[in-house]
């Protein structure tokens, strides 16, 4: 893996600014180092 593979366009509107009223609304990015999948 390398650093540029974390490069990419991300439009600010879709940054979020607070967090979700629900957490459970939520979303989270999930790494397998081993299987090198996302």
């Amino acid at each position: 893996m390398q650093l540029n593979d974390f490069d990419y366009s991300l439009p600010e509107e879709l940054i979020a600014q607070q967090p979700v009223a629900q957490r459970d609304a939520s979303r989270l990015m999930c790494l397998d180092r081993r299987k090198k999948t996302i």
